[in-house]
């Protein structure tokens, strides 16, 4: 086992630095995008002088794909060229439509007063963003071990994060000075390069690397490809109705609306209420968010590992509570500049810390089974809460203050820390372990309420 995690291989299942170098490049493909369009776009309307509700429309409109992950899973799940693998050829698939999507964007006309433009193609590099998650993360479900989980999920926020802050400074100052269209221009080669990784990278030994070429499904993924849309949705249906599965759905659309309020909110509150630039919000959040990331990378996982799921993330969202309503109380200092630094920097530590919690206990509750569409649908409502989240920002800063709109914030993670303490993951362990799956079809106990 030692040696299997020190050695290169071609196959993902052959080596875990193949599984964390090659799952790390791919959440980085994702987040360059995400690091323009959540972050970048957003502040370099609000500079404009758009509207936060102009604003928050866009973000809105744009987290609507993620939404459609769980129609795409099952997809996944029932369709594939096995011969390249479970995963991997929907992996390619949505990696090309990110990179084309995404250079589109460079060409919408005057995009400062064609919101609906940005919206349009924004909604495309989301779709194929969203597309490429799904075939990502089924595959990590797939090939990563679950004594590798967090910390593979560590590496991948991240990387991610890494990713979306460097985009979001490299492009904002490539905004700036080049101009709109040559900055994702250029952005995009980034995203090009990493097209590399899921071509090169097979999921097991023997497989295709392309169509064309000399190669066989594995006996492996023969065995675990579902075959009927009814054992897709019945395996799907007995695994979620157990109680803390169904915790978990709740928890994670209410993480959602917490972080689509954070990231709407920020840059809008900075530039507009504080007065910073595009330029300064940028800087500041891509600094502070690549140091988050190497924290992440080197001690989230560690810590859900070693301490327990539930433990730390019951630390982080009770320390996420206190953060943000001592600031929103402490209206005197908003305009203290280290305050303000060190406000957002405890938030976005935290907040990969949570991610990477949120993340590994999703996976430890999924069945193998049905892990892809199982972890999916957690992730979706994850997404719909975010959109949600912005959405509900704009409708929020219309009618009350700042200081009210940080308290309704700050009532998010205290709800989710309540509802964890109900997730009992070993109980819910026996439950799947009860589950029988005979020649594909399932047969399950009576006993299996929670």
């Amino acid at each position: 086992m030692k040696s299997s995690k020190l050695k290169f291989s071609r196959s993902l299942t052959g080596s875990a630095f193949s599984r964390y170098f090659s799952f790390s490049a791919l959440y980085v493909a994702q987040g360059i995008p995400e690091g323009i369009l959540f972050f970048a776009l957003p502040a370099w309307l609000a500079m404009n002088d758009k509207s936060p509700v102009d604003i928050a429309a866009f973000i809105g409109v744009i987290l609507i794909p993620w939404s459609f992950k769980i129609i795409i899973a099952p997809l996944m799940d029932r369709f594939t060229i096995l011969s390249m693998g479970r995963k991997r050829p929907w992996v390619i698939f949505g990696q090309l439509g990110l990179i084309l999507s995404f250079l589109s964007i460079g060409f919408v006309p005057d995009p400062l007063n064609n919101i609906t433009g940005l919206m349009i193609v924004g909604f495309s590099i989301s779709f194929f963003g969203a597309f490429q998650d799904v075939a990502t993360d089924g595959m990590a479900v797939d090939v990563i071990p679950a004594d590798e989980q967090a910390r593979a999920n560590g590496l991948m926020w991240g990387t991610k994060i890494i990713g979306t802050s460097l985009s979001l400074v490299v492009g904002t100052a490539l905004i700036n000075s080049l101009g709109f269209t040559t900055a994702i221009s250029l952005l995009s080669i980034a995203v090009a390069i990493i097209m590399i990784v899921p071509i090169y990278f097979t999921e097991r030994p023997g497989e295709k690397i392309m169509p064309w070429l000399k190669g066989e499904a594995n006996t492996e993924s023969e065995a675990s490809q579902l075959k009927s849309w009814a054992e897709i949705i019945k395996s799907l249906y007995r695994v979620t109705k157990l109680r803390s599965s169904l915790i978990f759905v709740v928890i994670s659309f209410v993480s959602g609306i917490l972080f689509g309020l954070m990231d709407t909110l920020l840059p809008i509150f900075t530039i507009q209420e504080l007065e910073w630039t595009n330029t300064d919000f940028s800087q500041f959040f891509s600094i502070i968010n690549v140091v988050a990331g190497i924290f992440g990378m080197i001690i989230g996982g560690y810590l859900v590992d070693y301490f327990g799921k539930i433990k730390m993330l019951t630390i982080y969202l009770s320390l996420i509570t206190a953060v943000i309503s001592i600031f929103a109380f402490a209206t005197g200092l908003w305009s203290n500049l280290i305050f303000l630094c060190g406000f957002m920097f405890i938030y976005y530590v935290l907040n990969i810390f949570l991610c990477i919690g949120i993340f590994a206990s999703g996976m430890q509750l999924c069945w193998k089974t049905v892990a892809a569409t199982q972890f999916t649908l957690y992730m979706t409502l994850s997404n719909m809460g975010r959109a949600s989240g912005s959405a509900l920002l704009g409708i929020l800063k219309d009618s009350y203050s700042w200081e009210i709109v940080f308290v309704f914030t700050a009532l998010m993670p205290l709800i989710m820390g309540v509802l964890v303490q109900f997730i009992n993951f070993k109980n819910h362990k026996q439950k799947v372990d009860q589950f029988k799956v005979l020649d594909h079809t399932l047969v399950a106990p009576h006993v299996i309420e929670d």
